[in-house]
């Protein structure tokens, strides 16, 4: 098995994902294959990222896996502490869609998928009262 690795991002906000293939590409192939299908996705895929549009691609087309969340079979939080060692739950989220589609609402405030806001705070500026 080779893995590859998918970036995107600046030096605020990133995300990344892992590809697995049987054969083996040459880093520059990668490249040049990673950038054509950039080129083709970019402002009109589906998937919430630029690279999920293009592992999506790589997967349907051209012998890559994606090792999303979703092919997980089990998670499972370490920590130093004893208390904070457990088995993540990863049916989770169908939870939440079975919740959805029945008309109910989850009273779970913390979530396991999130979204990154980057705002810029200049603490030596003026107070703007409300």
């Amino acid at each position: 098995m080779h893995f590859y690795e998918l970036h995107e991002g600046d030096g605020d906000t990133f995300g990344d994902l892992m590809l697995v293939r049987d054969e083996e590409m040459d880093p520059e192939d990668f490249f040049e294959l990673v950038q054509s299908i950039r080129g083709r996705v970019q402002g009109s895929f589906q998937q919430d990222t630029l690279i999920e549009a293009i592992a999506a691609e790589l997967e349907r087309n051209h012998g890559f896996t994606f090792v999303s969340d979703d092919r997980l079979t089990a998670a499972v939080n370490v920590s130093r502490k004893d208390g904070d060692n457990f088995l993540a739950d990863l049916d989770a989220d169908d939870d939440d869609r079975e919740d959805e589609e029945e008309g109910r609402e989850d009273d779970d405030v913390g979530d396991d998928d999130f979204r990154t806001i980057l705002a810029e705070f200049d603490p030596r500026g003026d107070v703007q009262p409300n």
